[in-house]
């Protein structure tokens, strides 16, 4: 199977993640003006299952190094496999809570609420706790801290830009915001718990590769979604209920553009499970919660959300990419 042989490579990989867990919302924003989110949300799910089969078929079956998927799924513990599908659960629920709190109180409130408090979670909890300490924890943290200033710089500029910035956030919406970033923070942990960070080549006996990990946390998802997902078709937020019937009345190429979020979300969940043996959970983690900025990237570059933007709102975008860009330099320093 496919192993990261060097901290170059693993950090590489890990602005992968960071790239494709800020840029998989661009699909749900194509299928946006005929579909609604809980529906797209299916084929998104969906699109995670499918790859993390794909992925543990071609990459983690074939090399000259390490456990065979399958060979390594069928003696993989109990313990190894509850936790990894409790973390795959943990996720899906705290993604849609997540976008809950943004249908309540905006982007640019939930995400640098939402995300911050799982970035700072996430790190606390794969340094100190589960196995992840590798590299220097004052570099690192700083680094952090840097991410983290990026994104509220970055909720910031939202609220100024937006025109629904002035109506705040509610008891209900901060609410939200905040058990979906607890939640976000700690679904990582449970999966990386799940496998032997030391030794992904020859796992110790019922540990996972981080492709069987990966693949079980998709399960998780899975099967939680016919919970989850049913309660929000049911009861949304925003709009009126929605059902399984129009779902199954979407167009092939609407569903694929679902299917493909899932791909792209699966691409870089995988990834920073494979960078997290050589670069640490915590460093693979961190790099990744970078996600945001790629988000905020796309609306200024692609979608163009922050043209004809004062000075102040110019101003607050160039100070949030150079914290951004100073937070990824220490973190990724962290680990030489």
């Amino acid at each position: 199977m496919f192993i990261v042989g060097s901290y170059a490579l693993a950090v590489i990989l890990c602005v992968v993640t960071m790239l494709c867990w800020g840029s998989w919302g661009n699909t749900q924003k194509l299928a946006s003006k005929s579909w609604r989110y809980e529906l797209f949300y299916w084929d998104y799910v969906i699109g995670i299952l499918i790859f993390s089969l794909v992925i543990g078929f071609t990459l983690g079956s074939h090399g000259a190094k390490g456990v065979p998927f399958l060979d390594n799924l069928s003696q993989v513990s109990s313990l190894a496999i509850g936790s990894a599908i409790v973390g795959g659960i943990i996720f899906n629920l705290a993604n849609i809570l997540l976008t809950a709190a943004v249908s309540i109180s905006g982007l640019a409130i939930a995400w640098p609420i939402g995300l911050g408090i799982a970035l700072v979670l996430g790190v606390l909890l794969n340094y100190f706790v589960l196995g992840g300490a590798k590299g220097d924890p004052v570099l690192l943290f700083l680094g952090v801290a840097f991410v983290l200033l990026s994104v509220i710089i970055n909720g910031i500029a939202t609220g100024k830009n937006s025109s629904n910035s002035g109506r705040g956030i509610t008891k209900e919406g901060l609410t939200l915001c905040v058990v979906a970033g607890v939640l976000m923070g700690v679904f990582y942990p449970f999966v990386a718990y799940a496998m032997d960070l030391d030794n992904f080549e020859a796992p110790v006996p019922g540990k996972a590769t981080p492709y069987v990990a990966f693949f079980l946390c998709a399960v998780g998802v899975f099967i939680s979604n016919f919970v989850f997902n049913t309660v929000a078709m049911k009861r949304p937020i925003k709009g009126s209920p929605v059902t399984y019937k129009e779902y199954f009345q979407g167009s092939l190429p609407t569903h694929l553009v679902g299917v493909l979020g899932g791909c792209i979300w699966g691409l870089g969940t995988v990834l920073s499970y494979i960078c997290s043996g050589k670069a640490g959970a915590a460093i693979s983690y961190a790099l990744g919660q970078g996600s945001p900025m790629i988000a905020a990237m796309w609306g200024i570059f692609i979608w163009k959300e922050f043209k004809g933007s004062n000075k102040t709102v110019n101003l607050l975008l160039l100070s949030m990419f150079i914290a951004f860009f100073v937070g990824l330099a220490l973190i990724v320093m962290a680990g030489n």
